[in-house]
């Protein structure tokens, strides 16, 4: 699953602490040379022969032009077999997605839009009454009230995006994401329930729901600490959390991952491939990767980050064909604690099955189905472990950092 990064956006959130740059002009046919070439460099690395989906992220992809986005395409294709159905997103900002332009990505080979901008979280502490933040991919939000767009920084306003998504529904029906952010400085547990109500008179068959983290050096985290804006309680995170789930289930939505609702089967194949730890290419500046480079004759799974700064990036891949600044080979142990992190993210958890494959000598029921911290967590109404595999409970999918060290731990034991 390739996920070309485009790096760029017209302007800086006032809570984004990622790989994003705002320049005053950027040469798009040499960025876009050097995505093709990176992109058909660790395909051939890879040796995969087949692609289930594409993920245009960044920065702000759908600043983008459509000839961009449909030459990157068509190097996977050339590289690797992309069947008609697979499933390829483009992220959106609603300032830039008119009619027209999206119809161009359409044109090009995108079949679904999420409104929003890809970002990355880390792992978060351990809180027991906290719910669980974005660990894979967050993507920030998508708020449909002005003086919140305001606070965030974002440069639209909340008509502009309903337009947007309107328009996104209308060209790719069944196949638009939504984002919403909750936990926002200042915002109370009623105005968060009306704005889910808003969302639901908007929105398509999928919903991603964050948390707002403030990030150190980001202009938000530093009115929160000065004091100018208050930040959320954690309980109030907490039951903004349970509201959210409650009244989008009630709506017809499938809880599928801990930030992702889904109904009439929308999921994301692509961020499910994420959560199922299968392998993925991060092609752009700062992409991230897994997967075994069979072309060196490796058999090893490795952790891949690109150069972060676009114009070094460029320069290493015209000379070398990719820009990977780290490669770190994942030990057996390494491997299964992503499989564990990511896997119980989602509702149908870790199975038998795809343990195996990471583990064929060691089965889940043997690393979690003896005495210790898993069988207590069980025991407790957090964990089921059975014939299908160890997920967690709907409670404990709402705490699930908190169950993550302990889980941790045993496996390390083991």
């Amino acid at each position: 699953a390739p996920c070309p990064q485009w790096p760029y956006c017209r302007k800086r959130c006032s809570y984004c602490s990622f790989n994003t740059y705002v320049v005053p002009a950027v040469d798009e046919g040499a960025v876009r040379a050097c995505l093709v070439r990176e992109a058909q460099t660790l395909l051939r690395l890879s040796q995969v022969h087949s692609v289930s989906s594409v993920f245009f992220g960044g920065g702000t992809p759908s600043l983008a032009s459509p000839g961009t986005v449909a030459a990157v395409l068509e190097a996977v294709a050339a590289a690797a077999h992309l069947p008609a159905g697979a499933e390829v997103t483009l992220e959106a900002n609603p300032s830039s997605t008119s009619t027209s332009r999206l119809a161009g990505f359409g044109a090009a080979g995108v079949n679904r839009i999420s409104i929003g901008v890809q970002v990355r979280g880390a792992l978060p502490a351990a809180a027991p009454k906290a719910p669980c933040d974005a660990i894979v991919t967050a993507l920030p939000p998508q708020s449909l009230d002005d003086a919140e767009l305001r606070m965030l920084g974002r440069e639209h306003t909340a008509a502009e995006a309903r337009k947007a998504v309107e328009a996104a529904r209308g060209l790719f029906p069944g196949r638009t994401s939504i984002d919403l952010l909750f936990g926002l400085p200042g915002q109370s547990r009623d105005a968060w329930a009306q704005r889910l109500e808003v969302a639901l008179g908007l929105c398509d068959d999928h919903i991603s729901l964050y948390q707002l983290t403030l990030e150190r050096g980001t202009a938000l985290a530093a009115q929160v600490r000065g004091g100018a804006l208050p930040a959320p309680s954690q309980d109030l995170l907490a039951d903004m959390y349970r509201t959210a789930r409650t009244v989008l289930v009630a709506a017809g939505f499938r809880h599928y991952e801990v930030s992702n609702f889904a109904r009439k089967g929308a999921l994301s194949t692509h961020n499910l491939s994420y959560w199922r730890a299968d392998q993925y290419i991060g092609v752009g500046p700062g992409a991230h990767g897994r997967f075994v480079p069979r072309g060196e004759g490796s058999h090893s799974r490795e952790a891949r980050i690109q150069t972060l700064e676009p114009v070094a990036w460029m320069r290493e891949v015209q000379s070398q064909g990719h820009g990977t600044r780290s490669r770190v080979v994942l030990s057996p142990l390494e491997q299964l604690e992503e499989l564990l992190i990511l896997g119980l993210r989602t509702d149908e958890g870790i199975t038998h099955e795809r343990w195996g494959h990471f583990s064929p000598q060691l089965s889940l029921q043997a690393v979690f189905g003896t005495p210790g911290e898993a069988q207590a967590l069980q025991q407790q109404g957090w964990l089921v472990l059975d014939s299908g595999g160890l997920r967690c409970t709907w409670a404990g999918l709402a705490v699930l950092d908190s169950l993550l060290p302990d889980l941790l731990w045993q496996l390390q034991r083991v």
